[in-house]
């Protein structure tokens, strides 16, 4: 398609060239006509417009008949032909009106106003020619909007576009003159701005000065929307050769934009300079990305499980299941390399769904008592189905929804509370178990656990790996023990890591655990082996009582509805 428009592009001024050029062959003709005609006119003037006089005066009997339409004649023609040039005159400012409207638009972003991406780098390659030399530099600046498609996602793409908008004038506020700015595409902007060789800290005082501007809140709607910039800044004496044309240009845009990626990578809502070894980074991040896509197609990615303890009776009473990439190339991958480049690529969704199969089949084979809890992305609590896939997944593979325990973190409930409140309800109406992951990391109040049905509370690792029989770290645990105790929710503490700390919180209650203390996440053929050599294997019996259990419990929510009825 693309190509398509090109060539239309192209096409139409030749066509326009070739019409105005046959139209201006035409209008030769018409003028020489009426320039033949004034001619004729000032020698049939001369003898017929006094006879003419004179018969109005009479004087004589008459003008000459042939004469006098010879007259008339001359001035119809050149009537026509000033009538002509006055028209051709005016299609011709319109025809000049008109390309000029669309050579600015395709030159122009129609949203911001802005440059786009195809004339800044024509604008940019001619910079180059122009400002650089041993004292005088260009640095380009690009610009990307932090968490845009949350904006767009949560407020709609009016919100978007005003965000944009906003984003763009103030960038254009701050540049100084002989600065250009562009919007690249999406929420995209580059800059290019000359400056003194010798006097970089210009260039970082301006990126300093967009960082905190852009900041301010975009109002829409009565909506303060909060926006940050991550910023990444290439000069030209970076270029190993100061490339002339539109090859330089190309390459310091790409330099800039591995700043910004870095920019983001670090953190975001701040500016770094391109430097040589982010390049490299980015190659591998590329490589990975391709590597993920590659890997999920090929089944690569498999569960491991990591053992829950009840601590009162030290008794294994459920896995977690953590995702493992066994990558041909680069081994044993963690969850903490390949999840959040998943979850930025927009694949999440469809690895986690792949995983929880699986371990829906692994967890099968183990006794009906054992539960299995599986940890859920914040980018998967967007999806407005998320809860009904879960739910289509256990009735494909025919697992007990009781045994399943869904993990949010508390970072999912800023986002859209509604939506959580609706998730977590439709899953525990099914029999799900859902469990609020890593808290006292995030920002929950003692409203929303009152208010959001959750069935357990998981401690983050970080405070239990500082408990210490001998100090007095225990204070924040014993807080978190006391709430859950008044709300009602059973606790599960991550990371134990050795006897000391599994002894801490053994004596605050009971309670279930987790952590290398254990043993470490395991694939699902070791399992097998610890759950064969502990006599917990699944049984035919088991699928039956497992089926019983859940026909009572449907049995148990229809008489509940009658008794509401």
């Amino acid at each position: 398609m693309g190509k398509n428009i090109s060539g239309l592009r192209q096409d139409r001024p030749e066509r326009a060239s070739h019409d105005l050029a046959g139209s201006t062959r035409h209008d030769l003709v018409t003028q020489g006509i009426a320039f033949a005609a004034m001619i004729l006119f000032v020698g049939t003037a001369g003898v017929a417009l006094p006879n003419i006089i004179k018969t109005w005066s009479g004087s004589v009997g008459g003008p000459d008949a042939v004469l006098t339409n010879a007259l008339i004649l001359n001035i119809a023609l050149i009537l026509l032909g000033w009538r002509r040039y006055k028209a051709l005159n005016a299609e011709l400012a319109e025809r000049r009106q008109s390309e000029e409207e669309a050579r600015r638009l395709a030159e122009i972003d129609d949203l911001t106003g802005c440059l786009n991406r195809r004339s800044f780098a024509a604008r940019l390659a001619i910079l180059l020619e122009q400002e650089c030399n041993s004292e005088r530099a260009l640095a380009a600046i690009a610009v990307d909007l932090d968490n845009f498609k949350q904006v767009n996602d949560l407020n709609g793409h009016a919100a978007g576009d005003a965000v944009l908008r906003a984003t763009a004038e103030r960038l254009g506020r701050v540049l100084p003159s002989g600065g250009v700015l562009a919007r690249i595409g999406g929420d995209e902007f580059l800059c290019v701005v000359p400056y003194h060789a010798s006097a970089p800290d210009r260039i970082e005082h301006l990126a300093t000065r967009m960082v905190d501007r852009v900041a301010t809140p975009v109002n829409h709607d009565e909506v303060a929307l909060d926006v940050t910039v991550s910023i990444g800044i290439a000069s030209s004496i970076h270029l190993e050769t100061l490339e002339k044309g539109s090859s330089g240009a190309q390459d310091l845009m790409h330099k800039a934009d591995i700043a910004m990626y870095h920019a983001k990578k670090q953190g975001k809502n701040r500016f770094y300079w391109f430097e040589p070894p982010m390049e490299n980074e980015l190659r591998f991040r590329n490589k990975l990305e391709s590597g993920i896509r590659a890997g999920i197609a090929n089944g690569e990615f498999v569960p491991y499980y990591e053992q829950q303890i009840d601590l009162e009776t030290d008794k294994l009473v459920g896995f977690e299941m953590l995702a493992r990439w066994e990558s041909p190339e680069l081994g044993v991958v963690g969850p903490d390399i390949f999840i959040p480049i998943a979850e930025e690529i927009g694949v999440i969704g469809e690895l986690s769904e792949k995983l929880i199969e699986q371990a829906f089949e692994d967890a099968k084979q183990w006794d009906h008592q054992l539960t299995l809890s599986v940890n859920i992305s914040p980018v998967q609590m967007r999806d407005p189905w998320f809860a009904q896939k879960v739910l289509k997944l256990l009735v494909k593979h025919r697992f007990p929804p009781h045994r399943l325990d869904i993990e949010i973190t508390e970072t999912c409930l800023h986002e859209n509370i509604g939506m959580v409140r609706s998730m977590i309800t439709s899953l525990r109406n099914q029999g799900v178990h859902v469990s609020l992951d890593d808290f006292g990391t995030g920002y929950s109040s003692l409203s929303q656990l009152r208010s959001l049905p959750f069935d357990r509370l998981k401690i983050d690792r970080t405070f239990i790996s500082e408990l210490r029989a001998d100090e007095n770290n225990t204070a924040l645990v014993d807080a978190i023990v006391a709430m859950s105790d008044g709300l009602k929710l059973p606790i599960t503490a991550e990371g134990i890591e050795n006897e000391a700390i599994h002894e801490v919180l053994k004596s605050m209650g009971r309670m279930k655990g987790q952590g290398y203390h254990y043993g470490r996440p395991e694939p699902a053929a070791k399992v097998l082996e610890r759950l064969s050599v502990q006599e917990l294997l699944a049984s035919e019996s088991d699928d039956v009582l497992d089926l019983e259990a859940e026909r009572k419990k449907r049995d148990d929510k229809v008489e509940s509805g009658k008794r509401a009825g």
